[in-house]
């Protein structure tokens, strides 16, 4: 079995986690932006402490940043924080397994942004996997209880959140891929390790700088909040690990294929967790969009 598959594996069971745990604070007490920023506070510090021990105990030396790098990092990293925001109010629209669904538009979307950005291919199967991702995410569109024709739920609020992080989760994961390749020939670890360090900090700084300009009330939410914070960050460390791990060994879009068993992840989670009801046409939706990703998985 290639090392990136239980890599890959292991990085979805974390993000349910995270999410989880991410809704549990946005239903409580911070706001979309505060639960996100959670992320990034608590696991910052981790991230840093882990590079330097590695750089410490090995004395292995870090390659050269280059300016190519810095952009990725720039773009993956706040891309990553659009998404999360959306993803975290999207669970004020819709259940936590749809909310997730959603979200996986990532996985054909990145495809397509991979392909244009950095040159990963797409083969035929995969284009038929795009195609019947799309045909779940137009049946998960509407809305429970709505009426209309199909296109017009495309336009609500929880379609929009959904398909747009979507996108910015699609090029967060290409960005990271890409900033990953510009550290050279060293261990896919250890590029994982100091990609992963690198945008954390940005992200902590950039929404620090955020939340002290336009809501400072939020950091102390966040702060009163640390001791569901401190497991958020340590499951958004985890599974960032695992992701960019997965991304210096593999094809972004195939990493992020496999990492749809966090649709059955959240599936119980949203039952067994959260209480809340699956209606049909969501099961035939997620059924639809995981047919999807094994179709793509096959096709690799």
């Amino acid at each position: 079995m290639s090392l990136w598959i239980p890599v890959a594996i292991a990085a979805a069971t974390f993000q349910t986690v995270r999410f989880m745990l991410q809704k549990s604070l946005s239903s409580v007490k911070l706001s979309a932006a505060g639960a996100t920023f959670a992320r990034f506070a608590y696991s910052m510090p981790l991230a840093i402490l882990g590079l330097i021990i590695v750089v410490w105990s090995t004395e292995a030396e870090l390659p050269p940043l280059t300016a190519r790098f810095w952009m990725f990092v720039v773009i993956g990293g706040t891309a990553q924080i659009l998404a999360t925001i959306c993803v975290v109010a999207l669970f004020k629209q819709r259940n936590f397994a749809v909310g997730i669904t959603f979200k996986k538009t990532e996985v054909i979307q990145t495809a397509i942004i991979g392909f244009v950005i950095l040159g990963d291919g797409i083969s035929t199967g995969a284009f038929l996997a795009i195609l019947m991702g799309l045909s779940a995410v137009l049946l998960l569109s509407k809305t429970p209880g709505g009426d209309g024709a199909w296109w017009r739920h495309l336009t609500n609020r929880a379609s929009q959140l959904g398909l747009g992080s979507g996108v910015l989760f699609a090029f967060s994961a290409v960005s990271y891929r890409g900033a990953s390749l510009e550290l050279g020939g060293i261990e896919a670890w250890f590029r994982a390790l100091i990609t992963l360090a690198t945008v954390v900090t940005f992200q902590f700084l950039s929404m620090w700088l955020w939340l002290m300009w336009r809501d400072r009330a939020e950091l102390r939410a966040v702060w009163d909040t640390r001791r569901t914070g401190i497991f958020v960050g340590l499951t958004s460390l985890g599974g960032s690990f695992c992701w960019f791990w997965a991304f210096s060994l593999q094809n972004a879009a195939y990493v992020k294929a496999l990492g749809q068993v966090e649709l059955i992840l959240s599936l119980l989670a949203s039952t067994l967790f959260f209480k809340e009801t699956i209606t049909r046409r969501e099961i035939a939706g997620i059924a639809l969009l995981g047919l999807s990703i094994l179709v793509l998985v096959l096709a690799i």
